[in-house]
């Protein structure tokens, strides 16, 4: 991508896609474009059609997604399939039709089979069932993927895939039943430390394992990809370290500074046992992450703090 070039980044008002804005900022690209969802609906096609068209954007990185955690997932199927589905078609599509340069596509771990070798290699995919609780959000973003690699195939576009692990950050969504796993602890450890609550009751049993990567790093991985990769085949975006749901429990409740019983409803869905990525394939690339863990919680906690009546 030169300086100049017009970069859509769609979703940017999400945590993934502020990361990505930010990122590009960093590295001297102004030549972005946004549009709000009140501005362009990402689902009516007939508007992303008039977007593309007018705009004419040479890059895209499509961030935008409707995401949410277990809970969510299992409770909105149909609205998580539809509303995936139908965005990122209507802007691939669209981005195709008026000539994009490249577009980028963002996916999500959770493509992979429910017992899929660990870690998990980009080559796994479809090979067996998904994990039901959230297969509906998982096949939206197959789909996407897989029209990005069929655009590829029949008409030689440049649009490449990359499937990060689970995500925390700046701008998380902190929601105590609709969000992912490490904002929801934050948010209901802080309230409980508020409260002086005795104890905290988490979902399942602390058995699962888990893999996090801070978002900041996946920006900065998701620009050096549209610079640097052109292949069929999605990228994995992880770190390659695994801790229980217990042992994030128990870290993201020290960071902050919660001290009181943590208790386990094993009446609540663990979800999927295990999800490591292989990411020796970003790695060969030139790219590994740089935030561990605790410094990254340390600093979501922080970003919590700063905007703690979201939701």
């Amino acid at each position: 991508m030169l300086k100049t070039d017009k970069i859509y980044v769609a979703g940017h008002r999400g945590m993934v896609g502020s990361a990505i804005v930010r990122q590009l900022r960093k590295q001297g690209y102004e030549n972005i474009v946004t549009r709000t969802h009140a501005e362009l609906d990402l689902t009516r096609q007939d508007r992303v059609e008039a977007f593309f068209a007018s705009e004419k954007p040479d890059y895209v990185f499509l961030a935008a997604a409707k995401v949410g955690g277990i809970g969510a997932n299992s409770e909105q199927p149909a609205d998580f399939m539809y509303q995936n589905m139908m965005l990122e078609m209507n802007v691939i599509n669209a981005a195709w039709r008026n000539g994009c340069k490249k577009l980028e596509f963002l996916g999500s771990s959770c493509i992979y089979p429910r017992m899929a070798p660990q870690p998990m290699q980009e080559s796994c995919l479809l090979t067996s069932p998904l994990e039901q609780t959230n297969e509906a959000y998982a096949l939206a973003k197959i789909s996407g993927l897989k029209y990005c690699e069929y655009l590829r195939r029949q008409y030689g576009a440049d649009f490449i895939s990359v499937m990060p692990t689970n995500l925390y950050g700046p701008g998380d969504n902190y929601h105590p039943e609709h969000s992912h796993v490490l904002p929801a602890l934050i948010r209901r450890f802080h309230e409980a430390k508020l409260a002086g609550t005795e104890s905290v009751t988490c979902w399942g049993d602390g058995s699962p394992l888990r893999e996090f990567l801070y978002v900041d790093d996946l920006a900065e991985l998701c620009v050096f990809l549209m610079n640097n990769y052109s292949d069929a085949e999605t990228v994995n975006a992880g770190t390659g370290k695994e801790l229980t749901i217990k042992q994030l429990t128990e870290l993201v409740a020290k960071t902050v500074g919660y001290e009181g019983k943590i208790e386990w409803d094993t009446s609540r869905p663990n979800g999927t046992p295990r999800k490591l990525l292989d990411v020796s394939k970003a790695t060969r690339l030139g790219w590994t992450y740089s935030t561990e863990l605790p410094d990254g919680i340390r600093l979501a906690y922080a970003d919590f703090l700063a905007g703690s009546q979201r939701i």
